[in-house]
């Protein structure tokens, strides 16, 4: 398919149930380089990786496939109620309760074969800065929380890109931008927010929670029940209420998984805790740093079941695992 209309992308995205779809040149994102050559400087992604590990390739979508004509962006909101936690339960963020990447990767692709001609989809990818191409078409606005907002369904999104040789007509940027709201910000409970529009990854605490090394423990008590991520600036944004509302898909989706049982997170043998939350980052893939936040949680929320598991590790020859079962246990007993 050739010479495609922005009318003609959005049936085809409907079709293949893409919530948002936008269209923008493959040409190379210089500004946003050098805003993550500048961030990395100042230490605000900490060790993460990621899109920021290597700029000279994730902000140039032209060179990602040959021939790049057109980036195609699109979004899949995985926005779903949130149940109540049980005790003994750790929470997760609303993006990690089902694989919505590896469902947007097979639509992406489908779309893909659609349009005909060469293409590479890129979802949950190293090799390209989603947000930006979204923002480039229109697909959403950065948000001063970092999040890409949409219209329609707020920042619970997922995004993802195609790269193709096929021409589209390209679709506007929006507009918009979050004028003097400052709520995630002030929701921040670590301060990662100060910089609107800029995270600092050192006092993020999803980014602790996927951190190789020890959560600081002036962060821990914030976590809660939280074992993976973090959805409070997500929570308090504007642009989020309603979309309960606006999503035909009422319920928690079968198989869907917003809760865990933190017992099971600390005893469950290592090969099969990984095998089961392959879709979370998790450093090298070690077992140990889910344990880590599951301790955590379990000092913020446990009780008798959990303290129980937990001692299992205050002589855990592992000293991330020791030392945060200790603290946890203290914590517990303080409660009792």
């Amino acid at each position: 398919m050739a010479g495609v209309t922005a009318a003609e992308l959005e049936r085809l995205a409907e079709a293949f149930g893409l919530d948002v779809v936008g269209a923008a040149p493959a040409e190379a994102y210089e500004e946003t380089e050098r805003h993550i050559r500048e961030r990395r400087a100042r230490g605000l992604f900490a060790d993460m990786r990621f899109t920021m590990a290597q700029p000279e390739v994730s902000c140039h979508p032209e060179t990602l496939l040959d021939g790049a004509r057109t980036v195609v962006s699109a979004a899949l909101c995985y926005y779903a109620p949130a149940p109540p936690p049980e005790p003994g339960r750790g929470r997760l963020p609303r993006y990690t309760w089902e694989d919505a990447y590896a469902v947007l990767r097979a639509k992406l692709d489908a779309f893909g074969r659609e349009l005909g001609g060469a293409y590479r989809v890129l979802v949950d990818a190293n090799q390209h800065v989603d947000r930006e191409g979204a923002a480039r078409s229109g697909v959403g606005f950065y948000g001063k929380n970092t999040m890409l907002i949409t219209r329609r369904f707020g920042s619970w999104v997922v995004l993802g890109t195609l790269v193709t040789e096929v021409e589209i007509e390209s679709t506007a940027a929006l507009d918009l931008d979050c004028g003097s709201c400052r709520l995630c910000i002030d929701a921040c409970p670590t301060g990662a927010l100060d910089e609107p529009g800029t995270l600092d990854a050192t006092k993020c605490l999803s980014y602790w929670t996927q951190a190789p090394a020890p959560i600081p423990e002036e962060y821990r008590a914030e976590l809660g029940d939280q074992v993976y991520g973090c959805d409070i600036c997500q929570d308090v944004c504007p642009w989020n209420r309603g979309v309960e509302r606006r999503r035909a898909r009422a319920a928690v989706p079968e198989g869907a998984e917003p809760h865990v049982s933190l017992v099971e997170w600390l005893e469950a043998a290592d090969e099969e805790l990984v095998a089961r939350y392959d879709r979370l980052y998790v450093p090298r893939n070690e077992a140990r740093y889910l344990r880590r936040n599951a301790l955590v949680a379990a000092g913020n929320a446990g009780g008798v079941t959990e303290a129980a598991a937990v001692e299992r590790y205050l002589d855990d020859p592992d000293p991330l695992l020791r030392e945060h079962a200790a603290w946890a246990h203290a914590r517990i007993e303080a409660r009792a």
